[in-house]
């Protein structure tokens, strides 16, 4: 078989099931674990999928920047970020994670709320300076302009002397085996700690997030409250997190 034409059936494959095998591979193409390996290796480069232990799962499109990111399904993340404003309660310390879905949440906010938003995104710092009762607290350090957020030591700093109610996370890939994870490693870190310091967490996921990795893991399903997803979802994709014992909103 062509190496074309074993790439091609190895992302066929992988839309289909959701993960590769290389071992269960090597033995159905007749070619070697190391052939193997090396054309994930170089679909990986390509960026069309994500290499894991073992194999491979979906890569994740929403790794762009974040003007990238504005053009990805946009009504989905409307919605989601429409059902995210409607659970915040006056009176809560909330905390919004920087990124296009959370720029929603802020831009839904009920007028007449009354609580304290922290961010380490000026963006949606941005956002939140026509709302009069809305009490903005923004976190400062190196500016990662990629994301628009801030990261390193003086972030990572801040958070620590905070202890808010609900954190909105946003990542790019969204996994019941490989977790929450993100396309850099310090922006993960400030996620982590981010969640770390509130009581709940809700994940925000538009549908071209579910079943998808990127490099870098936020922290395991496990640690979150919840995942806050588009309607349209097919209940077969949710059925894994669901069997997880995770809240699934479908907006």
């Amino acid at each position: 078989m062509l190496t074309l034409h074993r790439k091609q059936r190895l992302l066929d494959r992988l839309k289909r099931d959701g993960k590769l095998v290389a071992k269960d591979l090597s033995v159905e193409m007749g070619v070697s674990e190391d052939t193997i390996r090396r054309d994930l290796r170089e679909l990986a480069g390509e960026g069309l999928l994500q290499r894991v232990h073992g194999g491979a799962l979906p890569a994740s499109p929403a790794v762009v920047d974040f003007a990238g990111r504005e053009e990805i399904r946009h009504q989905g993340k409307m919605a989601i970020g429409q059902a995210a404003a409607s659970m915040i309660q006056s009176g809560q310390v909330v905390i919004l994670d920087g990124g296009t879905t959370s720029r929603e949440i802020a831009r839904h906010l009920s007028p007449d709320l009354c609580a304290t938003v922290i961010t380490h995104s000026p963006t949606i710092a941005l956002e939140l300076v026509p709302h009069k009762t809305v009490e903005v607290i923004l976190l400062g350090g190196r500016l990662f302009k990629h994301s628009v957020v801030a990261v390193g030591a003086a972030c990572f700093e801040a958070i620590g002397k905070v202890r808010a109610d609900i954190f909105f996370m946003g990542v790019t890939g969204v996994h019941p085996e490989a977790g929450l994870t993100t396309g850099d490693f310090e922006e993960a870190a400030i996620k982590r700690a981010l969640s770390r310091a509130a009581a709940e967490t809700y994940v925000l996921a538009s549908a071209e997030k579910l079943n998808a990795a990127s490099p870098y893991l936020v922290t395991g399903l496990a640690e979150v409250s919840g995942i806050i997803t588009e309607r349209g979802v097919d209940r077969a994709v949710l059925e894994p997190y669901a069997e997880l014992g995770i809240t699934v909103i479908q907006a």
